[in-house]
């Protein structure tokens, strides 16, 4: 138990590292892919707008002073305002983009879910009986005979 334990730990560990690593020195690609152009609205590394190469060129020379991703993401935002993040921030209204899908998923689930239970109680009231029901010596009942006459008879045509 304290092997998987320990085990489960430095994996977790193995993982954490790279993550801490990017923030601390991010490569050009990274950011790109996080950043949007202010002019065409498309990602950093699909733009090839002026904004866009001096962007890159700004993105370059504070990689090179040591900066971190969200101290050159706060500068560009400062810069160029919350529209040149690819992703919405976490809180006020940008978090109804974050948790919408959530809720769509979760919703959506609880419908099929709710649907799926009514067709199966559906098809459970519409299930004949195993046995058919006779009248005590073995023969059927004369109008569940007549009924089943009246069915078959209407698929003969």
């Amino acid at each position: 138990m304290t092997v998987r334990i320990l085990a489960a730990l430095l994996v977790a560990l193995a993982l954490a590292a790279p993550a801490s690593a990017s923030e601390r020195h991010p490569t050009l690609a990274e950011l790109e892919h996080e950043v949007m152009c202010p002019t065409c609205h498309t990602l950093l590394e699909l733009s090839h707008a002026p904004v866009a190469q001096r962007m890159r060129t700004f993105i370059r020379e504070r990689i090179a002073a040591g900066d971190t991703k969200n101290e050159i993401k706060t500068r560009l935002v400062a810069e160029f305002g919350e529209g040149v993040l690819a992703a919405p921030p976490a809180r006020g209204f940008g978090l109804v983009a974050w948790l919408l899908p959530i809720v769509g998923l979760l919703g959506s689930g609880a419908v099929v879910a709710a649907v799926a239970w009514r067709w199966r109680r559906a098809s459970d009231r519409d299930v004949a009986p195993a046995e058919p029901s006779t009248n005590g010596s073995g023969a059927i009942d004369p109008t569940l005979e007549r009924r089943l006459e009246q069915e078959l008879a209407r698929f003969d045509r």
